[in-house]
């Protein structure tokens, strides 16, 4: 008897995380199933996130993943890193500094600057979707507002993804329209196994977010969590960052959307299946 309650008490348990982790189900358009230049086409002289890049990306047909943040006087910035050292050489966060501070700085030692989100989108203009990550650590979600004030002024496609489910479920709460996904990696191996690292590897937070498609890590694909909610529960995949020819293909067998840098793939997954180193 003692078995067979455990047996049951171990299901219903099974039944509420698969409650808990169920993500979202509306297709994504088909004028956003693309594979994906990560922080734009870079390269050579031409460095990520910057201009130059999504010029690339846009030239190429590709779609664009970029990253935002706000600077301290409330400015979308396209930057990926919280510290500005290794693409700017400067001390300090990127927070930290006022847009007039981050206008003079330079990427990676050459002539291009740290963009603005406006300026970025400006220079898209809606020839190819964008695939947008929200930057942030901690319960503040000012930038989903200042992302969305400029977002509502675009009128090209786009799609919402970030590691932290209170930024998702910004978007769930005041824009459910607006396409959203949830990264994830194997946060407790890379940064230790403390109880938000857990919690958030678990996905579980998927019950506040529901996102409508997994953006996950490459080097992870068999995570019980990730397989649960895009095998069993067919949520959509965008696989990260894919890197060569074989991790392409890797993404390929999954059916998923490739975020990639260093090589160029077909632009969708229905094109030749070539693929051309750059």
């Amino acid at each position: 008897m003692i078995v067979l309650n455990s047996m049951i008490l171990v299901l219903i348990l099974f039944i509420l995380y698969l409650f808990c982790i169920h993500p979202g189900s509306r297709p994504i358009p088909a004028e956003m199933q693309k594979n994906y230049a990560h922080r734009g086409l870079y390269g050579g002289e031409i460095p990520e996130n910057s201009l130059a890049a999504f010029t690339a990306a846009v030239d190429a047909g590709y779609g664009i993943e970029l990253d935002v943040q706000l600077s301290a006087d409330g400015e979308v910035m396209v930057f990926h890193d919280a510290a500005l050292e290794r693409m700017t050489g400067e001390e300090g966060k990127l927070c930290e500094k006022t847009l007039a501070e981050l206008s003079g700085m330079r990427l990676d030692g050459t002539e291009h600057g740290i963009p603005t989100f406006r300026e970025v989108l400006a220079a898209v203009d809606g020839k190819v979707p964008l695939l947008v990550e929200l930057k942030g650590e901690n319960t503040d979600t000012s930038v989903c507002e200042a992302v969305d004030r400029i977002l509502r002024e675009y009128h090209g496609a786009y799609l919402i993804e970030s590691f932290n489910p209170l930024l998702l479920r910004w978007y769930k709460k005041n824009h459910p329209e607006v396409l959203r996904g949830q990264l994830t990696t194997n946060l407790s191996k890379g940064l230790g196994k403390n109880m938000r690292n857990r919690l958030l590897d678990s996905l579980l937070l998927n019950m506040v977010t529901r996102p409508d498609f997994l953006a996950y890590d490459i080097r992870c694909p068999k995570r019980i969590p990730v397989r649960l909610c895009t095998g069993f529960f067919h949520a959509h995949r965008f696989v990260w960052t894919i890197r060569d020819r074989d991790e392409y293909r890797r993404s390929e067998d999954l059916d998923a959307f490739a975020i990639f840098e260093n090589f160029c793939p077909p632009i969708t997954l229905t094109d030749d299946k070539d693929v051309t180193v750059s």
